[in-house]
């Protein structure tokens, strides 16, 4: 029992720093956009591709952070 407890445990820590990770990188994301007037077309080539990175980052986050909580959903 306590396996399967502890292992719930750390799949809820784990569910828990994906939200952390995709609020992290979706703050980056506005704050680097707010510094330019809220539009992408005010980024210079450099800050367009740190954005469209953090962009692609956050992408992953969500879809991890989806998929760890569907499997909490579908394990209740």
């Amino acid at each position: 029992m306590f396996d399967d407890t502890q292992k719930r445990v750390n799949f809820v820590q784990a569910y828990r720093e994906s939200v952390e990770s995709y609020e992290h990188l979706h703050e980056e994301l506005v704050t680097l956009l707010q510094s330019k007037g809220g539009q992408t077309k005010n980024l210079s080539d450099d800050e367009y591709e740190q954005y469209r990175e953090l962009a692609h980052r956050r992408d992953l986050a969500y879809n991890h952070m989806k998929t760890l909580e569907r499997a909490l959903l579908d394990d209740q």
